[in-house]
């Protein structure tokens, strides 16, 4: 006997059914009162097996097990796979040699949406048979007759944006067109495919058509065969030339999508049909055609944008044109997803992505609103990125961490920003030595000229004064290493023991075991900006559990000392290249940092603010801060003062 996840206890305990067709002998008879005989009728609808009851139909002739239950399936229809308890809800009501029973179905639908009814058995006895259940589809749901099955209408829910800090969404329907081959039109395969490449050269983008010659001449002569979808603005440049080859064919549509294709895609993830893999992790709130999130924003608030689908069931009868009508015996409305409010500003983003996108190396940027943290933009290079590198990375900060370091000398008073402090060409401690980038060279000069020229050895004499513990807490005090929670996932930096003189000298200009990423950068700026940390702020609604307290404020003279060392690091020293930037004045920090033994590639960073902009760039392999994270900020800063 099949045993799916039902059981029957009589009366007043459920039983629950999974709907089969199991074949079992012609109907038997049962000589109980009534009662037993639904008893036994629930307990063999439970088990996929009637042949202990026996059946007539509305015209008394007798129906034999199996076709009762095939035609409990059809009558189910749709529901025939759904989980179902099925309940007597009372003695029999007998009357002669009649009797009826209510019963109560408790359906589980689609969605884990609960449906229950009552239906009615009725049972009739016939000589020394004994009672039978007179068959009849009423007893699936009582406004069903013969032919009549259940038709389960799944009711899309609206997804919801993902919103900008002015509250409009992100993502929007755009238009965009799809490229393809009509088979039936080429009339020179070899100068169609020479064509496509030139024109889709011109916007930079690379479609690879080596096996296209195949994909013709296997497809339909009418078929469309897809190259490439390309947004309405790039493909309007290219529009004449696509348009003058024989066999291109064109298909204009609406899909959602950011601004542009780099806006903040590793932030926000992207859109899209659910795979098989989606299905399978949610078979009862995902079906094939729903849009599902994949990555960042998307995929961590998915369920919130997606809302919860509703279902409706019909009565469906004979033709197809009436069961397209059907009719509605029960409804759960879709309810809409909510949307996910986030901090970015869109001018900065669309700022930060275009600095980027002349970087051929993986970069990063991430800009800061001074004033109150929120997060502007979070860009990562090229084209966007796939790896929110920005937010997440996981990088020593090299001489941008001299920020964090001086903070804490001036703070300490280990140094003024006017005491001498020698740059030597070289620093030995412990046995290891330390140089400057390009052996540079110079000699005894104040502090503040180490800092604008960023004098590695300068730092390295400091060390000792500063120690691990006056290291830590300029740290803690600018937010590196905390616990945040921003509604996103970010690194918000570990700091270096710095539990050796070797290890405390390389920390103190940013190498060693410190680990950053951008976005702790950027807001460490920002704190010596306002004065104060102040977590950085990413998603607003839904509000974050459990975000960082604002710290206590910053030591006054330390820090306005500090501001106007990262000003001359912008006027005089090794960020100079920024001096005349649009905007207002720059204040700054550049940074080289080595990141594995046996190479000598660099990561290139920049910090700095600007108004109320603090900002944070890494160019991975670009070598010094001057070389490739400043030409980004130079070209961020422009961008965002048009």
């Amino acid at each position: 006997m099949h045993r799916g996840p039902y059981r029957y206890v009589r009366r007043a305990t459920a039983t629950a059914a999974t709907l089969a067709l199991v074949a079992g002998a012609l109907a038997g008879c049962s000589k109980d009162g009534p009662d037993g005989t639904l008893d036994a009728f629930l307990a063999g609808w439970r088990g996929g097996d009637l042949s202990k009851v026996g059946f007539v139909g509305a015209d008394g002739g007798k129906v034999a097990a199996p076709d009762v239950l095939a035609g409990i399936k059809a009558a189910s229809g749709d529901l025939a796979k759904q989980p179902l308890t099925v309940t007597a809800t009372g003695d029999p009501k007998t009357t002669g040699d009649d009797a009826t029973s209510k019963v109560k179905l408790d359906w589980t639908l689609p969605g884990d949406v609960k449906w229950s009814y009552e239906s009615t058995v009725r049972l009739s006895k016939r000589g020394s048979d004994g009672w039978r259940i007179v068959w009849e589809p009423a007893i699936v749901q009582s406004e069903l007759t013969s032919g009549d099955k259940l038709q389960v209408r799944r009711l899309a829910a609206s997804r919801a944006g993902v919103l900008d800090a002015a509250g409009k969404p992100i993502v929007v329907p755009r238009t965009v067109i799809s490229i393809g081959v009509e088979p039936q039109k080429v009339t020179d395969l070899a100068k169609l495919r020479a064509g496509l490449a030139a024109e889709f050269k011109k916007i930079g983008v690379t479609v690879d058509t080596s096996n296209l010659a195949d994909r013709v001449q296997n497809a339909d002569p009418g078929a469309f065969v897809d190259l490439i979808t390309l947004r309405e603005p790039d493909y309007t440049k290219i529009r004449p030339g696509l348009r003058a080859l024989n066999g291109t064919v064109f298909i204009k549509q609406q899909r959602p999508l950011a601004p542009t294709r780099a806006f903040a895609r590793a932030l926000l993830g992207t859109v899209d049909e659910a795979t098989a893999e989606d299905l399978e992790k949610n078979p009862q709130t995902l079906t094939q055609g729903d849009m599902v999130g994949h990555g960042g924003l998307q995929q961590k608030y998915d369920a919130t944008l997606r809302g919860t689908a509703g279902v409706s069931v019909l009565l469906a009868r004979g033709t197809e044109e009436q069961d397209a009508k059907g009719t509605e015996l029960f409804k759960a409305a879709p309810v809409a997803g909510q949307p996910v409010k986030t901090t970015l500003d869109v001018k900065t983003q669309l700022a930060a992505d275009q600095a980027l996108a002349a970087e051929k190396q993986p970069s990063s940027l991430v800009a800061v609103k001074v004033s109150d943290g929120s997060v502007l933009a979070v860009a990562n290079g090229p084209d966007g990125g796939t790896v929110n590198t920005a937010l997440t990375g996981q990088v020593p900060p090299g001489s941008t961490f001299k920020a964090v370091s001086a903070y804490g000398i001036l703070q300490k008073k280990v140094a003024t920003a006017d005491t001498t402090v020698p740059c030597p060409k070289n620093a030995v401690v412990a046995g290891r030595s330390f140089k400057n980038a390009h052996d540079e060279v110079l000699g005894s000069v104040p502090f503040h000229v180490d800092f604008a020229q960023s004098c590695n050895t300068a730092f390295v004499g400091l060390a000792p004064k500063l120690g691990a513990d006056g290291l830590r807490s300029a740290s803690e005090a600018l937010g590196i290493g905390g616990k945040w929670d921003l509604g996103a996932d970010a690194f918000s930096g570990k700091l270096s023991p710095a539990d050796t003189p070797t290890e405390l000298a390389a920390a103190t200009f940013g190498q060693g075991a410190t680990a950053v990423s951008p976005l702790a950068m950027a807001s460490a700026t920002a704190s010596i900006a306002r004065g104060q940390f102040k977590q950085p702020k990413l998603v607003v609604e839904p509000a974050p559990a459990a975000p960082a307290a604002d710290g206590a404020a910053l030591d006054q003279p330390a820090v306005t000392a500090l501001r106007k060392m990262m000003r001359e690091v912008v006027t005089s020293g090794t960020g100079k290249a920024l001096r005349n930037a649009p905007g207002g004045a720059v204040f700054g920090k550049t940074g080289t940092a080595e990141f594995k033994e046996g190479t000598e590639d660099t990561h290139s960073w920049f910090i700095g603010y600007q108004g109320d902009v603090a900002f944070a760039v890494m160019v991975q392999k670009g070598g010094a801060g001057s070389e490739a994270a400043v030409p980004v900020v130079s070209r961020f800063l422009g961008a965002l003062a048009k």
